[in-house]
């Protein structure tokens, strides 16, 4: 047990989840971005449209709308599933890197602590 304990928390063990948390942390951030991308796009295209139903929008325009909600849905998908392990991780134990002045060698900020609230679109 004390050669576990001594593996978990050596320094490069937790510099490894350290760097784990920080790419996951870039992901989620990424993916909020590209959230928004499709958030301004099918705002542009209603104001295109601006009173018109949208039965009526070029047939061109309603696919390329259905398409964005496809992505978009899979991209905020992939943000909640990404956040929720990231969230599951952090709770197991009171990671030292999440706290400043507690950060592993090598590391440079800390991380959040949790990804809330998930995408709801």
């Amino acid at each position: 047990a004390e050669e576990v304990v001594r593996e978990e928390f050596s320094a490069r063990a937790l510099f490894n989840r350290y760097l784990w948390f920080k790419d996951a942390s870039a992901a989620l951030d990424a993916k909020t971005a590209s959230i928004k991308v499709y958030e301004a796009r099918f705002v542009r295209l209603r104001e295109q449209y601006a009173d018109v139903p949208r039965r009526e929008w070029a047939r061109e325009d309603r696919e390329q709308a259905n398409l964005w909600e496809s992505e978009m849905a899979g991209i905020v998908a992939s943000y909640n599933l990404l956040a929720a392990d990231f969230n599951a991780q952090m709770a197991k134990i009171n990671w030292r890197f999440a706290s400043v002045g507690d950060l592993p060698a090598g590391a440079s900020e800390p991380l959040p602590r949790a990804y809330k609230p998930y995408q709801e679109r």
